[in-house]
């Protein structure tokens, strides 16, 4: 039975968004490229979406038990990943360009999830997707997404298969952030001595 719902527009940085029950924030060491959500922790994921710095209506959805499949041929396959509930509060923030931003919008009620007296701390999440123009890109896609969150124990993930050029991007994401930050500073000498005596 659906407990909660609440439905906001969200507006992407350049990178997707981050959802789950922590607002521990940090760049995912992982990217789940040819899924559409993958761990970003153990109690949150990693959103990839189609459009690129622009507007995605997100609708979030709280039921007390594995909802019924959506009908209809608008959504793309649901996927689904099992989160553990660090925190009883539902947190989305979008993956800016060099900074993480809390996106939960400041007029809509934090969304608390109802947990179980067995002592169960994990949720399951169910995310379907569309957007009007799929062709990834800035601005504007008409895109959706609809999560749908339940008490769960925790299964294995949901996921289509994914390509060679998948695994490829995701080893190279790897890598990159496996990199030390480089020290960018720079020490300049002083060439300057003073102004000569004009006459």
């Amino acid at each position: 039975m659906l407990v909660h719902a609440s439905s906001f527009t969200v507006d992407l940085g350049e990178g997707g968004y981050l959802i789950g029950f922590t607002d521990d924030y940090k760049y995912p060491e992982e990217m789940p490229f040819g899924w559409r959500c993958g761990p970003a922790t153990d109690a949150g994921a990693v959103v990839l979406t189609t459009t690129d710095t622009g507007p995605l209506q997100l609708t979030v959805q709280v039921h007390d038990a594995p909802p019924a499949p959506e009908a209809g041929g608008e959504w793309e396959p649901a996927e689904e990943i099992s989160l553990r509930a660090d925190l009883p509060t539902l947190y989305v923030a979008t993956l800016e360009q060099g900074d993480i931003l809390d996106a939960w919008p400041d007029d809509e009620p934090p969304l608390e999830f109802p947990f179980s007296t067995d002592g169960s701390d994990w949720v399951r999440m169910r995310l379907y997707c569309h957007a009007d123009d799929p062709e990834p890109g800035i601005g504007d896609h008409g895109e959706r997404h609809l999560v749908q969150l339940w008490p769960a124990p925790h299964t294995p993930p949901v996921h289509p298969d994914i390509t060679e050029a998948d695994r490829q991007a995701r080893a190279a994401y790897a890598a990159d952030m496996a990199m030390p930050v480089e020290d960018y500073s720079t020490t300049y000498t002083d060439t300057y001595h003073g102004e000569q005596d004009g006459h």
